[in-house]
């Protein structure tokens, strides 16, 4: 059954697009729901698919958030997240990940969706779309890396 109540920020969005894997998230969790800072942010390079559903927030950033200097995208997932009750969130931004753990969303990264789609057996190997993402300059440590081919199964 795919989770429902999922926000996302804009780095997950761009960097599936440039891989050619944005419809995993719908076939993961089916509809994503995304603040107007994140509908900006990926407005230059990502056509948002109709279940990407935008959501004004109804009240203000909270001070806590404020406090974080986050991106507006960064900071308006978050705050969506937290009023609409989501069961996930999708981050990469470190800082981001850590306020959104410290107020007890859960947090999975771009990695993270390609693990689960690997497990899922929805792509066949995560390796090449590792590779992929490093030639579009997304950021990946070594270390997680190979953590990430390990997890998956393709390295032992």
């Amino acid at each position: 059954m795919p989770v429902t109540s999922v926000v996302c920020n804009s780095s997950p969005l761009i960097g599936l697009q440039q891989i050619g894997q944005l419809s995993l998230l719908n076939a993961l969790f089916g509809t994503i729901a995304v603040p107007p800072a994140v509908t900006q942010e990926v407005a230059p390079s990502v056509m948002l698919p109709e279940w990407v559903e935008q959501k004004n927030l109804v009240q203000s950033i909270g001070p806590l958030i404020m406090k974080a200097s986050l991106g507006p995208g960064e900071s308006e997932a978050i705050s969506l997240a937290l009023e609409s009750n989501a069961r996930l969130i999708i981050l990469d931004d470190r800082p981001a990940r850590r306020l959104a753990q410290s107020l007890s969303l859960p947090v999975v990264g771009t990695l993270g969706v390609l693990l689960i789609a690997r497990k899922k057996n929805l792509i066949p190997a995560i390796k090449s779309c590792l590779d992929e993402l490093l030639r579009f300059d997304f950021r990946i440590a070594p270390a997680l890396y190979e953590q990430v081919l390990e997890d998956a199964g393709e390295i032992s």
